[in-house]
């Protein structure tokens, strides 16, 4: 019989874990000695925190990062093929949303292999929750361009979308260039159009709020180097 792959989610934000992440998770964490991740050395941390009673050395844990090739991704998942049970864990958040983890899945599927998704938070849907926006119709565009013109024209593209189909748009930005990015918001949507800004999520500085563009200009919060959500819709 194959194993089980265990999607694990993880925190957001350090010293968090007692309060967003179920006791399963951290159970599961404890019983698995196969993991499937993003980034070893936050990976190794999270494990720890968890599941203090396991000793990391005796673990067999591979990256599967955005660089992976697909036989990269099978020689990971041979374990699982051959009955071993194995957890992917993210370097934030859910494995699989907005992140390579969704590929080792999809091969998982691939390959017969069960594929179980645990409850933790998603950095995404916090956001979409508190924004008061449509949650009926979304859609995630994970970054934009970097280019000044070419992100112009996607926010308007994107403003578009919102305004003419209430679908709320949500995007992200590498956190040394939020507030690049919240220059061009205010330059280039119309002033009617909400904007929720969702920083921090689950930190004890925690930041979100939803306002028109107009009503932003001369209230823009301090993001650099903090992880945020953006979300544009009417």
């Amino acid at each position: 019989m194959k194993g089980t792959l265990y999607l694990i989610p993880t925190v957001l934000a350090e010293a968090t874990a007692a309060q967003v992440l179920p006791a399963q998770v951290a159970a599961r964490v404890a019983d698995l000695s196969c993991f499937l991740v993003e980034n070893a050395r936050t990976a190794r941390r999270f494990i720890k925190s968890v599941a203090p009673q396991q000793v990391i050395e005796d673990l067999s844990i591979t990256v599967i990062d955005k660089d992976s090739t697909e036989a990269e991704i099978n020689a990971a998942l041979k374990p699982v093929v051959g009955g071993q049970d194995a957890g992917v864990i993210s370097e934030a958040g859910c494995p699989g949303v907005a992140d390579p983890g969704a590929e080792v899945a999809r091969r998982a599927h691939q390959l017969g292999i069960t594929v179980v998704p645990l409850v933790g938070p998603s950095s995404l849907l916090l956001a979409l929750m508190a924004s008061g926006m449509n949650g009926q119709s979304f859609a995630f565009h994970g970054y934009l361009p970097i280019e000044r013109a070419q992100r112009a024209g996607a926010l308007k593209n994107l403003e578009k979308l919102a305004l003419t189909q209430h679908q709320t748009q949500l995007f992200i930005e590498t956190p040394y260039r939020n507030m690049q990015l919240l220059e061009d918001l205010l330059a280039h949507l119309q002033p009617s159009t909400r904007l929720c800004i969702a920083a921090n999520l689950t930190a004890p500085d925690e930041f979100v709020r939803t306002d028109t563009v107009a009503g932003w200009k001369g209230k823009i919060p301090q993001l650099h180097k903090q992880p945020a959500v953006f979300l544009i819709g009417r």
